[in-house]
């Protein structure tokens, strides 16, 4: 007998996967239409300058707790060595108290009318009876000096652990200050990664013609070599001269955090170094240098003047024509740039 059972259809499994394999091909599509675009060579530079900036702010607040940390261990070590004066102080007055009790205790340990009693010599009685007395006015100033002594040594002691305490903080901000510095330069290079080796090299390039477009502008028509003279515009003082001419001698050198000369520097390390090059000491941060010497406008800058930048995070040598001398960021070296590309200033001043 003929069977009229009807023909299989495919299978609900089948239909399934097909239908999935459909609708991930579709939602492929449509991500790759809605794709962000590659970002272009100079959203890459805006953002990798960002980063630098950020970087270059934990680089300087690092100086700072640096500095700081610097400071309060030679304040600790001074106060440490007044403790260790002051307890030696105190264990010779316990000492000479003990000596004066025992003098006491030979001069007279029994009660001084029975004393007087068994005197033999009456006269020689009286005459230890007021060594006696002197020695128990001995014994209360030497009581009232330990007494002093033990509150003088414990206000110290606590002094001393309070900049010990400091001291602790100070170090936990240089560890955060450190990591969140390595941390935006490791944000920066993965921002330059999307580049490719070529785009990379462009920007290497177009920097290197700003600088050197720069610096023409600083040389005068007779400066040769490695020593740059300045052009037409007179500096201040000689000092400012003398720094000038050592960051000068500098150029070329790379940018480092935290570094302060020779080899490499960061912007504040370079402007500490070449004013001591000159003879005269600044403090290390941008945040402490704009402090020092005399305020001056933007009108009345001249060579060797140093100039802040950008919430007073960066700071350059001021070389005439509008430029200034300095260390700019990580992967860049020392060289000449004109201040209209590194950002709004903020303040200068004259050493």
């Amino acid at each position: 007998m003929a069977s009229h059972r009807r023909p299989k259809n495919p299978s609900r499994a089948r239909v399934t996967v097909l239908t999935a394999t459909a609708a991930a091909a579709v939602a492929l599509t449509s991500q790759a239409a809605h794709a962000d675009p590659k970002p272009t060579k100079s959203e890459v530079k805006a953002e990798v300058d960002k980063l630098y900036h950020e970087a270059e702010v934990a680089n300087e607040h690092y100086n700072e707790a640096k500095q700081k940390q610097e400071k309060l261990e030679k304040q600790v070590g001074a106060l440490q060595d007044k403790v260790a004066r002051g307890q030696q102080e105190l264990n010779t007055l316990r000492a000479g108290l003990g000596s004066l009790a025992a003098a006491q205790y030979r001069s007279g340990g029994i009660d001084p009318s029975v004393q007087l009693f068994l005197a033999s010599d009456p006269d020689s009685f009286l005459d230890q009876a007021s060594a006696l007395d002197q020695l128990s006015a001995k014994q209360t100033e030497s009581l009232t000096k330990i007494q002093s002594k033990q509150r003088t040594l414990a206000q110290e002691r606590k002094e001393a652990q309070d900049k010990l305490n400091d001291l602790a903080d100070v170090r936990k901000t240089l560890g955060a200050k450190k990591k969140q510095q390595q941390g935006k330069l490791a944000e920066a290079q993965k921002v330059l990664n999307t580049l490719t080796a070529a785009e990379r090299q462009q920007m290497r390039d177009d920097e290197a013609r700003a600088s050197n477009a720069a610096s023409d502008k600083v040389r005068a028509s007779r400066g040769t070599g490695d020593r740059v003279e300045l052009g037409k515009e007179a500096p201040a003082s000689a000092r400012g001269a003398a720094a000038l001419q050592a960051a000068s001698s500098r150029i070329g050198m790379p940018y480092q955090a935290r570094a302060t000369g020779p080899g490499a520097f960061d912007c504040s390390g370079l402007t500490q170094w070449a004013y001591h090059q000159a003879g005269v000491e600044i403090t290390r941060t941008t945040y402490t240098q704009i402090n020092q010497g005399t305020r001056i406008a933007q009108s009345q800058l001249k060579p060797g003047d140093l100039v802040f930048f950008n919430g007073n995070t960066h700071v350059g040598l001021y070389a005439g024509g509008g430029n200034v001398l300095h260390a700019p960021y990580p992967g860049a070296f020392v060289r000449y740039e004109s201040m209209s590309t590194i950002g709004s200033i903020v303040g200068a001043v004259r050493i």
